[in-house]
């Protein structure tokens, strides 16, 4: 049995828009909250975390709702071309708002566009599942992820080519470049994906009898209590590494404009180095992985992070040698990435997986609803220059929880084909 590349492919494009937008999104809204309507670091913080505390409930319910749904067009389909039509309307009217200065037009608006967004992402993403055998899904999945690279670096580049100088540039152009790729992804996924065709139960191979029975000592779908401590360090990981990276990736566009003194779209520089780089990485990492253990390679992602965050502090303007270590974050954070869900699922396995995975994302989740606030408190009653420090205590932290999981650490069996080093959940 054979992965149908063609179709991955075409089933990717759902989840390179949804990339591609989220991007955008992170790097330009707090950039409109500020300069537009001169809102505080504290108060574009919490709209900021918005959307995660949106998707906490959003993601679960469409999932549900699509799981479902039976249409001509299939269960998933309705739902991301509904989705993107309505997030592609609210975009451009957020530009609308945006010129006319209306804080409260533009925030209602937002949060349609939000909810929009919500509508199809959990459809998007289990359309993969629905449409691939099992034991190929984690080849589909490594397609799927490097096309959401390449959404997010598609955004990147629109940033850097579309967005002018001054605190108010005009976005529309750019906001049109993302709605573009939106329109154009979904319209050819639904033109080449015929989902109700496509979809046969019957090809997809149920989980081996004995794997599902299979449990640990500590009873039927119980975790005993070394490895509940060892779950709890590593949940506990996950928060803090999260609550520095993505303070960073939030608050990025307005350090380098105040601290850094760039103008426009230069800042996506880093940030694309950044993700290149942790593509780039993955074969490598997971030659790693394979060698040394996934808890040594975390470790050393999160050592190689906070050494850059550390310089980072003596940064006073921009200078080129800054990619460098951009790229070695992009590395740092894809060693983390890479490992730390199959921790989770190692440690899991004879219990109830699918609870532990959705309590992987609440953690994340959690500390990108968090930190946005918290950092951003910090840099309007502080300094911009807290950002670096705050991002370097949490990573600190992360480490030393990190040492402390016992659990979860076999060595991965090594890939057979070198697509699967790209398997990574987020």
């Amino acid at each position: 049995m054979k992965l149908n590349y063609k179709r991955t492919f075409f089933i990717g494009l759902a989840f390179l828009s949804i990339s591609g937008f989220w991007q955008m999104y992170d790097s330009i809204i707090p950039l409109m909250l500020q300069n537009t309507f001169h809102l505080g670091e504290t108060v574009t913080g919490m709209l900021m975390a918005m959307d995660n505390v949106l998707a906490i409930f959003l993601l679960p319910l469409f999932g549900t709702l699509s799981d479902r749904t039976d249409t001509k067009i299939g269960k998933r389909m309705p739902f991301i071309l509904c989705g993107t039509g309505l997030a592609i309307l609210f975009l451009m009217l957020l530009n609308v708002a945006d010129r006319k200065q209306s804080l409260a037009m533009f925030i209602g608006i937002l949060f349609l566009l939000l909810l929009s967004m919500g509508l199809y992402r959990s459809p998007a993403v289990a359309l993969m599942p629905d449409l691939t055998p099992n034991k190929l899904r984690s080849k589909a999945n490594a397609v799927i992820n490097l096309m959401g690279a390449v959404g997010g670096v598609y955004a990147l580049l629109m940033i850097k080519c579309l967005v002018g100088a001054g605190e108010r540039p005009d976005y529309l152009p750019l906001f049109l470049s993302i709605a573009v790729l939106m329109a154009a992804a979904v319209a050819v996924l639904f033109v080449t994906v015929k989902e109700k065709q496509a979809a046969q139960p019957s090809v997809l191979e149920e989980p081996d009898k004995k794997e599902r029975e299979e449990t640990y000592a500590g009873g039927e779908g119980m975790l005993p209590k070394p490895v509940k401590r060892s779950m709890a360090f590593l949940l506990v990981s996950i928060l803090f590494w999260f609550t520095a990276y993505n303070a960073v990736t939030t608050a990025f566009s307005r350090y380098t404009r105040v601290v850094w003194h760039m103008e426009g779209g230069s800042f996506a520089d880093c940030l694309m180095v950044a993700t290149v780089a942790a593509i780039l990485s993955y074969i490598p990492i997971g030659n790693i992985a394979s060698r040394i253990g996934r808890k040594k390679t975390i470790l050393a992602g999160i050592v190689l992070m906070s050494l850059c965050y550390f310089a980072a502090i003596f940064v006073g303007t921009y200078h080129p040698v800054i990619n460098v270590a951009f790229a070695a974050i992009g590395v740092g954070w894809a060693a983390i990435n890479v490992n730390s869900y199959p921790m989770i699922v190692e440690m899991s396995k004879g219990g109830d997986i699918g609870k532990f995975t959705g309590t992987y994302y609440t953690f994340s989740m959690a500390a990108q609803i968090v930190t946005p606030v918290l950092s951003g408190f910090l840099l309007e009653n502080v300094s911009y220059r807290t950002l670096f420090p705050y991002a370097l205590l949490f990573s600190v932290l992360a480490f030393l929880t990190m040492t402390q999981v016992r659990h979860g650490d076999s060595r991965p069996e090594k890939k057979k084909d070198m697509l699967e080093h790209f398997d990574v959940d987020d």
